[in-house]
This record gives structure tokens, sequence and C-alpha cells, in this order.
């Protein structure tokens, strides 16, 4: 293919590049030269596509014309690579926060997080005035420490909800699997506890459910697959669900999810054949992916949290178009250990949850240090990476102090506009009065800023991101039949399978680069400022049902404000604040620097005290604490 390279762009070093409001740097938008294609066309495409020779060819065309030769494969750069998105840490005394003692049980660092909230009395009231909102965990909490109702009665109601969610009329299809048996035995051992008046915390009897991807006993882990759990099966629960079930939680199932997290609709022909994960505002639209029943089933109320994996924006993605709080950590800051190995360096656990408070209280359960016998992080940094052998280094742990009034002056959100404006009219509209509201009330300050290589990035991370899920499973994938995976999989690994480590290596150097940039952009403001998505949820169409869809416009719309979460390693939140004209769910996103999860979640709670008042009942919902 030589005769038909592509010319690499060429890109100026770091130090030389403007990052200011006035910068010469251009935005490219992403320009997707791949048509939608589902049922009979999709599979007669992956047909060509997996051909010995044509296939070749369809690839590289598909790579040239996509500009992933230009900007990645072919790029001229001067900075080294940087292979894993850590960043060394200074202890700085953070103001407005509560520093944790190392070495807490989960359960303790719940209480400590509970200390933090604002006191019960002004949570209540600000609740009754509320038209619409969704239990919390302290609601659940509440209800079962006065006898209002206890968890094996919210079991019983949760079972039937679910029992009437998969009924032809509504066919939700939140779960690929859940055991009325051992949800029922976890219930009534919760029952008893609080009889005993002996709750573990106030985690104990919540339900929460755990996206595929993440081992959780007795339940085997498929990745959205027909065939993962037959070749790698699930013996212990993941740290993260390890650390919930020990606060007490009811630990509800294993939530629907795009097959192997390889696409942005959420539709798993596998586990919705016929019907899809659906949008509990509207049954006719997508969910977002790849963490699509986590989603569903904290906006329809069947739980206030879930658990995600978060790898290319699919936790904070979904959460956004289902009307709901998604809370990525930084990277290294929650263990992986017992989450599928599908992306070693972008992917990380993420909390869906109805409000700020309950991705707070979870986010102190399953963060911190693992276990002893959990295989922890073991990586070689290079670049601007310290070197770690072992356990991740993090800084000193805090809460913020959320009940404080004077947490929330002085704030800078740093945005980049011709990014920002890139997303559909009712997005802009909404984002932009969302801006303004928080200046008129909390004075906080808009700061322009350029931020260089964006499409850039979403390409290299991609790259990265592909090329680390077909490495992780080509063993596995060595014993299974090729038609048992999904059409729309096999165009996702047959695009993976094609980069080089040439590609990768460059794509690695491009993240060290745009890594400094946002290093850069930090010194100027404390948060970037985004919409979480380019578009609100799309219909669900036919002809994906079946085989999935290969839809990469709406894909980079969904993706085109995630990426430096996953590919940079930093923290991030979306909060909803509004709804395009159709009802459907819009999200504001801030992403802050490396290990700035306090400051984060203070931002986001102080955004979701403008916007709660008008949050909407979902089409499709259920109150699980509803009295009989």
């Amino acid at each position: 293919m030589e005769v038909f390279k592509t010319k690499g762009a060429v890109y100026k070093a770091v130090r030389d590049v403007d990052i200011g409001p006035n910068s010469r740097e251009v935005y490219i938008r992403a320009n997707v030269k791949a048509p939608r294609m589902a049922g009979v066309l999709v599979k007669v495409f992956v047909w060509l596509l997996e051909a010995p020779i044509f296939g070749a060819i369809l690839l590289y065309i598909l790579k040239r014309n996509n500009s992933i030769h230009k900007l990645v494969s072919f790029a001229e750069l001067e900075e080294p690579p940087v292979f894993v998105p850590s960043q060394p840490f200074e202890d700085v005394k953070e103001q407005e926060v509560k520093y944790i003692e190392s070495d807490l049980l989960p359960h303790q660092q719940v209480h400590q997080a509970i200390e933090c909230l604002p006191s019960f009395s002004e949570d209540a009231s600000k609740h009754q005035k509320l038209s619409f909102h969704r239990w919390t965990i302290l609601d659940y909490s509440r209800a079962y420490s006065s006898g209002e109702t206890t968890p094996l009665l919210v079991a019983e109601q949760f079972i039937a909800a679910v029992e009437e969610s998969c009924n032809p009329q509504l066919h939700m299809s939140f779960f690929i699997n859940y055991s009325t048996g051992d949800i029922l035995k976890q219930a009534t051992e919760s029952t008893l506890r609080y009889e005993r008046g002996e709750p573990i915390s106030v985690l104990d009897g919540v339900p929460i459910a755990i996206k595929d991807e993440i081992d959780c006993t007795p339940y085997p882990t498929t990745g959205g697959t027909t065939w993962l759990h037959k070749v790698r099966a699930c013996t212990n629960d993941a740290c993260c669900v390890q650390h919930l079930r020990s606060c007490g939680a009811i630990l509800v199932g294993k939530t629907n999810m795009h097959e192997l997290g390889a696409g942005t609709s959420g539709i798993n022909p596998h586990y919705g054949n016929t019907w899809a994960t659906r949008n509990p505002y509207n049954t006719s639209k997508v969910t977002g992916g790849s963490s699509s029943g986590s989603a569903a089933v904290v906006s329809a109320g069947l739980c206030p949290v879930a658990l995600g994996v978060d790898g290319g924006g699919s936790v904070r993605m979904p959460a956004a178009l289902c009307g709901v709080v998604g809370f990525k950590p930084t990277f290294g800051r929650v263990s992986h250990s017992g989450v599928l190995p599908l992306n070693w360096t972008v992917g990380m656990v993420g909390i869906l949850a109805s409000t700020v408070e309950d991705a707070f209280i979870v986010y102190a359960a399953i963060s911190g240090k693992t276990s002893s016998h959990q295989s922890s992080l073991s990586t070689t940094c290079f670049g601007m990476c310290t070197i770690v052998f072992g356990e991740l280094k993090q800084p000193k742990a805090c809460f913020p102090l959320l009940k404080s009034t004077n947490s929330t002056s002085n704030i800078k959100l740093a945005k980049y506009g011709e990014w920002f404006n890139d997303c559909s009219d009712d997005i802009k509209v909404c984002c932009s009065r969302a801006l303004d509201k928080l200046h008129e009330h909390y004075g906080w300050e808009t700061v322009e800023v350029t931020i260089p290589d964006i499409e850039t990035m979403r390409l290299a991370h991609y790259l990265t991101i592909g090329s680390e899920c077909t490495t992780s499973l080509s063993s596995l994938l060595q014993n299974v039949s090729i038609e048992e995976l999904g059409w729309d999989t096999r165009v996702a690994f047959r695009v993976y399978g094609s980069f080089d480590s040439v590609e990768y290596l460059n794509a690695q150097r491009i993240r060290s680069r745009t890594m400094q940039f946002h290093e850069k952009i930090f010194e100027k403001a404390d948060v970037i400022v985004t919409p979480t998505t380019g578009a609100t949820a799309y219909s669900i169409m036919n002809d994906a049902l079946k085989t999935g869809e290969l839809d990469y416009i709406n894909g980079a719309a969904f993706v085109r404000y995630q990426i430096s979460g996953n590919f940079l390693g930093l923290p991030a939140v979306t909060v909803p604040i509004g709804y395009d004209r159709l009802g459907l769910p819009i999200g504001l996103q801030f992403i802050g620097r490396h290990w700035s999860e306090p400051q984060l979640i203070r931002i986001a709670h102080a955004l979701q005290a403008l916007f709660i008042s008008g949050y909407k009942k979902p089409e499709v919902y259920y109150d699980l604490l509803k009295k009989k």
C-alpha cells in the first residue's frame, strides 16, 4: 500500500502551541465517512471486510478516508510516548475537604462521606419542594431505619418491577442476568440486621446493579457476549463489588451492555433480540453505551446506583442520555481487579446514580487501596509518568464537605468555544444557559481557551482502545468461532486488529502531547466544561435489533466530549440540566485534573442544586418505596 500512502500531519512541538482564546490552532470536526449499516447490509459488509485480500484493501481505505492515517498512523511529532495516563501528585492542602485515614474499611469510608453531606432535615425539606425526584440511598436507609418498609419488601417490589419490564409491551432488556433467589437471600439478611438495629452502613439493603463487565458472584461475566463466560470463569467478586457487598448493599444482577463495549448505541442483539435496552424517557430511543443497562435501571428507578465501566464515555454518555448522574474517577483511583481487561489504560470503573450525593457515597465505598489479595495495577510508565511497580500511588484521600456553604466560590471553567458549540442546537442552548446560571448564582467565571488536537485525540484513543481490546482477548478468541460474535462487533474487531505497533506508538505519543496541553489548561482554570454528548438519544431502528448496527456518525457525536477522561485518565462527571424539544435528557460535563475528585464532586453538587427542581419523570419509572 506504500504507493497510496497518505501524507501524515506534522505537529508543532507542545511548547510552540498557543492554547489561548486567540490561538490559530484549527478545530477539526469529526468527518466520519462510513454510512449507517444494519441488517443484511452489515452482514455483507462483514463478509467483505473478513475476505483475505479485499478486506485488507477495504480496511486501508476506511482508515485513510476517516483521517486515521493522516492524523495518527503517519503523523510526525517529537513527543515521546506515554503508555499509562497516570500523573504524579502533589500533597497540596485542599480547602473545604475532610481528610480520610488510609486504613479505613469501605463501610467506614461511607460513614465519613455521610458526615460530609447536608443534614437530614435540610435534605428532606428540599425533596418536599421537588415535583419529581428519584429515591436516593439515604431515602432507602431512612425508610428501613424508620420501619416504613424493609429491604425484603423492596426486593420483592424490585423483582416484580423487573418482571413487568420484560413483558412484550415494554421489554426494556435491563438485565442480562438476575437471580430472584439470591436477591431475596441478601434482602432477608439485610432485613434481619435492621431488625437488630445493626445495619452495616447506609448502603445496607440498597439495591445496586452491576454492569456485566464486572465480576459479581453468583453470576457469570459475559461482557455482553454469548461465549465469554464459557472460557473465563467468574469465581470471585471484583474488588469494587466486594466493597459494596461488605457495606450491605443488595447486588441485584448484571446489567445489559453493548457487546464487549465495542459500540455506543447500547444495542445488543444477544440480550435484546427483537428488543433492545431502551431509554426510560422514550422507549423508542437508545440508551447509549456501553453501560446501557446500568443507565436505564437508575433512570427507571429500579436502583439509586449502578456500576459501569467507562472506556470511552461508556458511563457518562448513557448517563446523560438517560437523565442521570455519571461519574468517572481518575485512572487508578478505583481497583480494576475483577473487571474484564477490555482496555488496560483507558478503562475505569464508574458510577451511575440518581444524584451527585449517591455517586459520592458509592465512590467513598469503592475507592482507595485494594485488598492485599487483590491484583493491583502493575505498570511501567514512561515519559511524563512516574515509574511505579505494584500499587498505583495515590494522594491522601479526602472527601468534599458538601454541607459547607463556602465551597462554591471562585471557580473558573475552561471552555473551548468551537468544541463546546459542536453539538445540536438544543444542547448548545441548554448548556450555554447553564453556564449563565452558574455565573449568576455563584459568580463562576468562564475562561475561553483553545484545546488543540481534539479530533486527533479521538482517533488516537480509538486506536488505543481497539488495540488493547483485541490483544487482551486474543487468547480467548482462539477458542471461539467468529460466528459467536455479533455482526457489529465483528466489524469493530476487524478494524481493531488492523492497527500495528507503529500506529499504537504514535497514538501514545499523541497521548503525551494532549496530556501536556491539558496540564497547561488546568493552570488557567479549575475544570473544563462541555456538553456531555453532541446529540441526544436517537431512534432504535428495527433492522438493528437482530444484527446490531454501525452508526459511526451518531457514535462520533456521542463520544465527542468524552475522550480526554479516558485517554488522559482525568476524572469527569455529567449532571442532568434539561431536555431537548422531544423531552430527551441533556447533560453538562465537568472534566477535572488528576486526583481532583473532591473539587469535581463539589462543583457537580452545586450545578445539580440549580437544576434538580426541573427534573422530569421518565415514561418508564418504578417507585420501589411507594406504600402499598
